[in-house]
């Protein structure tokens, strides 16, 4: 025996190493130079076939094996050589290496007797599929601890056996071997065993068969799967089999663990788990009160880091494939980039997850007993406490009890129960009953609701109906807690309680059947406060939301909610969604308009909250359409298949609201397609371009549409080509275009596509705009043009039409545009795409109008501008105020028209 290794008091401190290493003199010098490094699966390999050439059966080399890793593993462990990572990855890659041996030995010895297994329908030959779960799924295992594990084959039918072989089933065949394997593995002998199997994760656990073909795992999932069986097989990993079963069977397991939704459900479900696993520990302490801290399944525990982990895996993981791994650390660093939990909760919770481990590990290295218990037994406390590194167990505790409170706390913040109902709340009792209507006024009457009678007929209505009636018991329920805390809210408004409570219940009616969107309310109160002051701000938020209501997830996160765009990350987010999607064009349309839906939405909050002025909001909303056309343009190319180049030489400029980036929430883009490339196909391969992308603008999907789209302003209008040559668009505009085309191009840009092209247009638009025009001619031209507006849109109401009356947001554009077209000429300056309100204020400076006036209507202008938006947001199609409201202020603009204008009127 090597003294200095059998006097390491450290190592000493397992009693496991130290029985192994007093039963043989040899193990400690074999310790001693394995441990000098890491261990891999080749090094695996090499020890096991030492083991069988000097006569060892490959079960017993195993297991002499087993017991060699996890002495090395626990003297680096506590020698500070190695870290939690090599060691739950070191005992990962083991087990694997375990199974996959045993199998390949065993499955050769199958295939003598009985023949190889092949498929009824496909005739291809089967293997068994082993899939490791819990934490070997996640490839992190304890030192000590079972595997878990479940057998799938791909198909049924039977074995191809000769005349010496018997023929099998294949579920005959698959059942022996997963014997086998099992007993392999896990017999004890006298070298022990290699790892205790546990086979109750099985469809229909150990009352259900040893293995499963591809079939009756679908079906099962289909007909009987239950929620926590979801939780269980996010761990799913396979460890053995074809690669192209494995991806057949994922394509299985997904979509019962993952839902194409944000499944906020769970959260109630992965509460009720663990509140049964928490009565079980308590039931245990009261028959032992003399045991220790639990660090797996106490609170604050391990399990509860893993359900921190897993509950966001199994909201977000069917929308958000990088949540989708099995490891609780990866799942923990993903939840932090991308914003989910804080920085900060992370790092700590991180910190928690590995020195609960740790404890862990050491509380198996005293005996290689499975426990996450501190042992009774003070002397064996103080032995755990000094392999972590303490003087005692009260100097540990002081580290790992508030490491299990921060973990208690972050899983409370989550899964705490949030209904507050008290006794005299609105239930699904007491709005069902006979005399509901009153029990309803009573209890707005304890509120001091302003519109009693209103709102109580609606809510019984509303309760009432039959669809609410055909709802479950559980989701009437939320329902009711939900109406209940809301009227509590909406009672403190100082007006519009009515139309909020309308609003409200709109929105409830719509989502009432899709228990996910209920449960996340429930789960997250301030989401609902939210959303009663967005519905109380605005009709068209409210509608928006009942149309999109899988934009309630966006509500969670407030400093989220309040950030200002980083369109590089954004525009690269859609990017790189738009290339792992590809060949999925309806994931694509999705994808698109759930993330433009998204980032629309968080505008929209700013914007109610009074964050963003209307201009920013334009240009914010203007950007976002131009990463989205960019998208479009390039993801759609990918899909002609007879394209000549994998780049398109095209460009989209836009003209109207998202040329002069003023654009509003539900605008049309108005777009005009380019193309400079001198291949012969180029022409009809661009046209079928620009058509694709209209079509995946303007398609609804189950996530609703993009945009509409608006190409009327193209060369020739509705008889011309969708798309031009850039020498066709540039002859056009010098020859042909009329007028109004010319005043369009003042606001018109390079929005999405070949950037020289881009640059092409733009200078083509300069050298237009400062032609040498008629003054006279000009005038007439634009003031005839403007009549011809005003006649098609007559306002005959007793209002003000904040867009197309005299001195409105029409006239001053037109204004704007003859000032470009007249003295662009003489000040290149004009040319620039600044806004109406900047290229206004640039006139005055130049001295081609009154520069005072021309503040004037750059200010009416932006009032205009937001009283329109502001009449918008509340779903009215016609912007229109009472003229008190604006006369002052149009005042300069009729003004600056009648200076203008007046010799050609």
């Amino acid at each position: 025996m090597n003294t200095s290794t059998a006097s390491s008091p450290a190592l000493h401190q397992s009693r496991f190493v130290t029985r192994w290493l007093n039963a043989k003199d040899s193990r400690s010098q074999e310790l001693e130079n394995i441990s000098q490094l890491s261990m891999s699966k080749a090094s695996f390999t090499e020890i096991l076939q030492k083991e069988i050439a000097q006569g060892a059966t490959i079960n017993a080399a195993m297991r002499r094996l087993r017991n060699l890793v996890l002495a090395c593993l626990i003297k680096r462990d506590l020698h500070g050589n190695a870290d939690l990572h090599e060691v739950i990855s070191t005992i990962s890659d083991f087990a694997d290496f375990v199974i996959q041996t045993h199998l390949q030995h065993l499955m050769q010895e199958m295939l003598e007797i009985h023949g190889q297994p092949c498929g009824e329908e496909s005739g291809e030959p089967q293997e068994l599929i082993v899939l490791g779960m819990g934490k070997l799924g996640g490839h992190e295992l304890n030192v000590s601890s079972d595997i878990d594990l479940i057998f799938c084959y791909s198909e049924n039918g039977e074995t191809l056996a000769n005349s010496q072989q018997r023929c099998l089933s294949n579920h005959e065949f698959f059942s022996r071997l997963g014997k086998k394997l099992i007993a392999a593995i896990s017999e004890i002998t006298e070298d022990g065993f290699s790892f205790r199997v546990d086979m109750a994760l099985r469809p229909n656990g150990n009352s259900g068969p040893l293995v499963a073909s591809f079939g009756m795992v679908e079906d099962y999932f289909l007909v009987q799967g239950r929620e926590w069986e979801r939780y269980a097989w996010v761990k799913a990993r396979a460890i053995t089999g074809r690669p192209d079963h494995i991806t057949s069977l994922e394509k299985i397991i997904f979509p019962f663990v993952y839902r194409r939704y944000l499944d906020y459900g769970v959260i109630e479900s992965l509460r009720n788990m663990h509140h049964q696993i928490r009565a079980e520990v308590v039931r245990q302490e009261t028959r032992h009160p003399d045991r220790g801290i639990n660090v797996k399944l106490g609170r604050g525990g391990i399990r509860e880091v893993e359900f921190l982990a897993q509950v966001f895996q199994l909201i977000r993981g069917g929308r958000e494939s990088v949540l989708r791994d099995r490891s609780t650390r990866a799942t923990l660093l993903t939840l932090a980039e991308k914003g989910i939990l804080d920085q900060h909760i992370v790092d700590q919770l991180m910190t928690a997850y590995v020195f609960l481990r740790d404890v862990e590990h050491r509380l198996q290295y005293l005996d290689d007993a499975q426990t996450h218990i501190f042992p009774a037994n003070i002397d064996d406390q103080h032995l755990v406490a000094q392999m972590m590194g303490f003087a005692d167990v009260h100097s540990l505790n002081a580290v790992l009890i508030p490491h299990m409170q921060f973990v208690a706390e972050q899983f409370d913040a989550i899964f705490k129960d949030k209904s507050d109902q008290e006794d005299d709340a609105l239930n699904t009792s007491n709005m069902s009953a006979p005399d509901a209507n009153e029990t309803i006024i009573a209890h707005l009457q304890s509120l001091d609701f302003l519109e009693i009678e209103e709102v109580a007929q609606r809510l019984s209505s509303t309760w009432q109906s039959a669809k609410m009636q055909a709802l479950p018991e559980a989701s009437q329920q939320k329902l009711a807690a939900l109406i209940h805390s809301a009227l509590k809210t909406i009672s403190n408004q100082n007006d519009g309680q009515a139309v909020t409570v309308h609003r409200l219940l709109d929105f409830m009616e719509h989502i009432a059947r899709r228990t996910a969107y209920l449960s996340l309310l429930s789960e997250f109160p301030h989401a609902l406060q939210r959303v009663i002051r967005m519905m109380h701000a605005s009709d068209w938020a409210a509608k928006f939301l009942n149309r999109h209501p899988i934009l309630l997830d966006e509500l969670l996160d407030e400093s989220v909610l309040h950030q200002a765009p980083d369109w590089n990350v954004f525009s690269n987010e859609v990017k790189t969604l738009m290339e792992e999607q590809a060949g999925d064009v309806e994931a694509q349309l999705d994808s698109l308009r759930e993330l433009h839906h998204a980032l629309l939405f968080r505008l929209l909050a700013q914007d109610l909250e009074g964050k963003v002025s209307v201009e920013h909001l334009a240009d914010s909303l203007s950007k976002l359409a131009d990463v989205m056309v960019e998208a479009v343009v390039q993801a759609a190319w990918k899909t002609i298949a007879n394209r000549h180049c994998e780049i398109p030489k095209f460009a989209v400029i836009a003209y109207g609201k998202l040329g002069g980036k003023e654009l509003s929430y539900a605008s049309d883009l108005d777009l005009i397609f380019l193309y400079d490339d001198d291949d012969q196909d180029a022409p009809a391969l661009y046209a079928k371009l620009a058509q694709r992308f209209i079509t995946w603008m303007t398609t609804h999907t189950s996530s609703g549409v993009l945009f509409d789209i608006d190409i009327a302003l193209r060369p020739d209008g509705a008889s011309g080509l969708m798309v031009s040559s850039v020498q066709a668009f540039e002859r056009y505009q010098e020859k042909s275009a009329w007028l109004w085309e010319h005043q369009a191009l003042t606001r018109a840009r390079f929005c999405a596509g070949d950037s020289s092209i881009g640059a092409r247009f733009e200078a083509i638009r300069e050298h237009v705009l400062r032609l040498s025009r008629d003054t006279e001619q000009l005038k007439i031209d634009v003031v005839s043009m403007r009549k011809k507006m005003r006649d098609a849109n007559v306002n005959r109401s007793e209002f003000y039409d904040l867009k197309h009356d005299h001195g409105g947001m029409i006239d001053i554009e037109f204004i704007v545009q003859y000032l470009v077209l007249l003295h662009a000429h003489d000040y290149p300056e004009l040319t620039g795409n600044i806004g109406n309100i900047a290229l206004l204020k640039l006139c005055g400076k130049l001295g081609l109008i009154d520069a005072e006036l021309a503040n004037e209507t750059a200010n009416s202008y932006r009032l205009l501008r937001k009283y329109q938006h502001n009449i918008r947001l509340q779903g009215e199609e016609r912007a229109r105020v009472h003229l008190d409201k604006v006369a002052t202020a149009v005042q300069s603009s009729e003004a600056l028209w009648d200076k203008l204008f007046k010799t050609a009127t």
